[in-house]
């Protein structure tokens, strides 16, 4: 059985790869906060996550992602990954994700740390 968290990061993962503004809609509540570090200023509401998130995008096939849940409790997803970008950076990556009855996140908040780069 896949949990809500496993749901929802594979769906992240795949806007992600899209850019589909549709797709990166369908993540978040209407009212979402989406905090691209702790000490950042959140994009609130879907409209500003969606334009936060087409100003900052990643080019498919530019980057690959490998990802795992450290904790998920109702509403609560702790994902720990690793953004591969072949051509220049790696990256360790924390997300704390809270979702709600449906499975839409009502806050993300990342950490990432770069590492030494790997072919």
């Amino acid at each position: 059985m896949t949990s809500a968290g496993e749901k929802w990061t594979e769906a992240y993962v795949e806007a992600w790869r899209s850019n589909d503004p549709q797709q990166i809609a369908a993540l978040f509540s209407d009212d979402a906060k989406y905090l691209t570090s702790p000490d950042s200023e959140p994009r609130v509401g879907r409209a500003a996550i969606v334009a936060g998130w087409l100003e900052d995008l990643d080019d498919p096939d530019t980057w690959s992602f490998e990802w795992w849940i450290i904790r998920e409790d109702a509403g609560f997803v702790a994902i720990e990954g690793r953004t591969k970008y072949p051509a220049e950076r790696d990256y360790l990556n924390l997300w704390i994700v809270r979702l709600d009855d449906e499975g839409r996140a009502t806050e993300f908040t990342e950490w990432y740390m770069p590492r030494p780069h790997e072919d």
